[in-house]
């Protein structure tokens, strides 16, 4: 699905992410794993053009030349879900889908179809994001970002601000729908507990570097380097 080759970024002679080298393949779930400012959320918003890059990057076998083509299949939840406050939950999700000419009739159905697969009352789509609690808003972020039906779903620390029941439930649910559309994801955190219960492919990144990937249990038990041990200890022990 994505091909990077030698993506790098830098603001100001500021390397925030060295030229990295990194495959996904479709219908994986990758996990972007690191401490803060270790380049992960640079790299995820390369993956949807947001980030000004050097290098090559492929979607789909192609190199990207026009990212608002890209864009229509990929979904994007931000921290704490980024939605715009002077619309409504029901305004949120329908806003791509309008932009992109669907009718109203088309619109509500999928709005149906996302709030029975995230598990919303439908009754929220009535207010405004300041009205909801936040597993609500992450929950109306990812119909939002699933609206369009995309093929690739990028995922910025979606559960970092939300209590540790909501966390647990909304991850679980994340966890089902992910296995149920057979998507591809793409997920930036810094906890090792989220890493291992989405399962897949690790990528531990520092200081804008990949320093080593692959399942949860074999950096564990075979670290690149002394960073890598210190950083799963340390996350272990919390």
């Amino acid at each position: 699905m994505y091909e990077l080759d030698a993506v790098r970024v830098s603001y100001g002679g500021v390397e925030a992410l060295a030229p990295t080298n990194l495959s996904i393949a479709a219908g994986e779930t990758l996990v972007l794993l690191g401490p803060s400012g270790s380049g992960k959320s640079t790299l995820l918003r390369c993956l949807i053009g947001l980030s000004p890059f050097t290098g090559t990057l492929r979607f789909d076998g192609e190199p990207v030349r026009d990212w608002r083509q890209v864009r229509r299949r990929l979904g994007y939840v931000i921290q704490e879900g980024g939605l715009f406050p002077h619309l409504s939950a029901r305004g949120n999700v329908a806003l791509a889908a309008r932009e992109f000419g669907w009718d109203t009739a088309r619109i509500d159905a999928r709005i149906a179809e996302l709030a029975e697969l995230v598990a919303l009352d439908t009754a929220h789509l009535k207010r405004f994001p300041a009205e909801l609690s936040g597993g609500q808003r992450q929950r109306v972020a990812m119909m939002r970002a699933l609206a369009l039906g995309p093929d690739v779903l990028l995922l910025d620390e979606p559960l970092s601000a939300l209590d540790p029941v909501t966390r647990l439930r909304l991850a679980g649910e994340l966890r089902d729908i992910f296995a149920r559309l057979g998507m591809t994801v793409v997920m930036v955190t810094h906890s090792l507990r989220e890493a291992k219960f989405f399962g897949g492919r690790a990528v531990l990144m520092r200081d804008g570097r990949i320093v080593q990937q692959g399942a949860i249990a074999e950096l564990q038990q075979r670290p690149a380097d002394a960073f890598v041990a210190e950083f799963l200890a340390a996350e272990e022990a919390l």
